[in-house]
């Protein structure tokens, strides 16, 4: 089984807004944080929000009061992003870390990653 499996991306207008979910499964801690990322090709990947275990949130400048990132009750992390502009653009990848850490936007930290939903912000 794949851990973790992204959706939720797709094309969308400057100033629209997505809903990209993570479900996760059959992973090695029952306790861990979840972060989301995106990378366009030809540039390091960015860390965009994740939470952890205990709900702490942490988020990249360039999302902060746009984003919003949460669990719902079938055990899915959410990633909301409003008010989307062009360089929101990339592939963004969800990821969970091998131990119960603090929120964190360190890809290094990440032992476990999807495979990645494109999201495409033009008009």
């Amino acid at each position: 089984q794949v851990p973790l499996a992204e959706s939720g991306g797709g094309s969308v207008q400057p100033g629209g807004s997505l809903i990209l979910s993570c479900a996760a499964s059959a992973l090695a801690y029952s306790r861990y944080c979840v972060g989301w990322f995106r990378q366009v090709p030809g540039k390091e990947r960015e860390g965009v929000a994740a939470i952890d275990s205990r709900g702490q949130t942490t988020y990249a400048d360039s999302v902060r009061g746009r984003a919003a990132i949460s669990k719902d009750n079938a055990g899915n992390t959410n990633l909301y992003l409003d008010n989307l502009k062009p360089e929101d653009t990339g592939m963004y990848y969800c990821a969970s870390t091998r131990g119960d850490l603090d929120a964190t936007l360190i890809a290094w930290k990440y032992g476990y990653w999807g495979q990645g939903t494109q999201v495409n912000v033009s008009s």
